[in-house]
C-alpha cells in the first residue's frame, strides 16, 4: 500500500505577529532619502495590513513620528539586501536598519527568503542561502550597524538569529537585535512598547470559559502575579500595565492519498484520529515542533475516494503583559535594543 501525503500549516493572529496573505505587492515606496557623509537610518514594512489588524500601519505611524527614512514593498530577506546594496554602491551608510515584520513561535517569519520564497524559519533561510537564492551584502553597513528586527518572539529562536546574521555578514559584521517578547506599535499609551506573552489552548470552538482557562494559566505558570481571569476578560489595553488576552487559531490540515479506497482508514471519533495521528512520523513531528498538545486540537477527517484529509484546529488563547520601567511603574520601558533584558544580541 502507497500512501502520499501533504501538510499544510496556516497561522493567523489577530493582533501583532500573523501570516502574510497572497497579494502582488506593489513598487517600493520610501520617503526620500538624502545620501550624506553622515550615518543614516531605514526602516522597512515588511507587510501589510489585512482586516483589523493595524500592526504595520501602526508600525509606519511610529517611525514617521521618528523622521526615520521608511520604505514599503519589500517583503523578502533577498528584496531588502539588493536595496541596502544599491544605496551602498551610492554612498549610504546605514547605522540602524529596522525591519518589520510579523513572527510567531510555531511558524517563523512572515518575512520571506526570496520574493518569490518561502517565509523565513532556521529550515528555509539554511536552504535558501545554501542554494545562494540569499544575495551577497556588498555595502551599506559596516561592524557599527545595528539591524534591528521588530518581530514578535524572534529572541527566542538564536540558532535563526545566527543564520539571520550570517546573510548579513560579508567583509563587516553588522549586529543582530531581536526581542524573545512581543512587540506592540499603536497602543493606548505608548507607540511602541513590548509585552511578556503567555499561553494556554484549548479545541476551537470548545472554550472550556474563563474559570477553567484562569486555571490552567495558573498551572502552567504557578510563579506569575498575574489576574488571569480579569486578564481572559479583557481585550484591549483598559488601564496602564494591566494585562489584556487576545485569541487566535492554528489549523492543520494533511492529505493523504491511497491506493484504493478500500485501504483509506476509517476513523471513527476524536480518538481514533488523535491515535493515527501519534503513530504517524511525519505527523507527530509536525505536532512535536508545534508544542501542542493533540487533546488540544479540534479533529475532523473527510474522505474523498482514495483521499483522506485530517484536520485540526486548536484555539491559542494570549494573555499579553506590557513590560514596565524597574523605577518607575506608571510606565512602560522603553524598548532599547541595549537594554540586555528586552533584547536578544548576536
Amino acid at each position: 500500500m502507497k500512501v502520499h501525503y501533504s501538510i499544510l500549516l496556516i497561522l493567523v493572529l489577530i493582533l501583532g505577529c500573523k501570516k502574510p496573505f497572497s497579494q502582488t505587492p506593489k513598487a517600493a515606496l520610501a520617503l526620500p532619502l538624502k545620501i550624506t557623509n553622515a550615518k543614516e537610518s531605514v526602516v522597512f514594512i515588511a507587510g501589510f495590513d489585512e482586516g483589523d489588524n493595524a500592526y504595520y500601519t501602526n508600525a509606519k505611524k511610529y517611525f514617521l513620528e521618528q523622521g526615520i527614512h521608511l520604505v514599503n514593498g519589500l517583503f523578502s530577506l533577498e528584496e531588502i539586501i539588493n536595496w541596502i546594496d544599491q544605496k551602498g554602491a551610492n554612498g549610504a551608510n546605514f547605522d540602524e536598519i529596522h525591519i518589520v515584520s510579523h513572527s510567531n513561535a510555531w511558524l517563523g517569519m512572515s518575512l520571506k527568503t526570496t520574493k518569490n520564497g518561502q517565509r523565513i524559519t532556521l529550515k528555509t533561510l539554511q536552504n535558501a542561502r545554501k542554494e545562494n537564492e540569499i544575495p551577497t551584502l556588498k555595502g551599506g553597513t559596516d561592524n557599527e550597524t545595528k539591524i534591528i528586527f521588530h518581530s514578535c518572539g524572534l529572541g527566542e529562536n538564536l540558532a535563526l538569529l545566527q543564520e539571520v546574521k550570517g546573510a548579513f555578514t560579508t567583509s563587516c559584521a553588522p549586529t543582530i537585535y531581536a526581542s524573545s517578547f512581543f512587540n506592540v506599535f499603536g497602543g493606548k499609551f505608548a507607540g511602541h512598547y513590548l509585552a511578556k506573552p503567555f499561553y494556554a489552548y484549548y479545541p476551537t470552538a470548545e472554550s472550556p470559559g474563563p474559570a477553567q482557562l484562569s486555571k490552567e494559566f495558573r498551572a502552567t505558570y504557578p510563579k506569575t502575579n498575574i489576574d488571569w481571569f480579569t486578564a481572559i476578560k479583557t481585550r484591549r489595553e483598559a488601564s496602564l500595565g494591566d494585562p489584556y488576552s487576545f485569541k487566535f487559531n492554528i489549523p492543520i490540515d494533511w492529505e493523504f492519498t491511497f491506493e484504493t479506497s478500500a485501504d483509506v482508514p476509517k476513523l471513527e471519533g476524536k480518538e481514533a484520529i488523535m491515535d493515527w495521528v501519534s503513530e504517524s512520523p511525519e505527523m507527530a513531528k509536525v505536532l512535536f515542533e508545534l508544542n501542542i498538545p493533540l487533546e488540544k486540537y479540534r479533529w475532523k477527517i473527510k474522505i474523498q475516494g482514495t483521499k483522506l484529509m485530517i484536520k485540526g484546529k486548536t484555539t491559542v488563547l494570549c494573555v499579553l503583559a506590557p513590560i514596565m520601567n524597574d523605577t518607575d511603574t506608571q510606565e512602560y520601558r522603553i524598548a532599547q535594543v541595549d537594554d540586555l533584558l528586552m533584547y536578544e544580541t548576536l
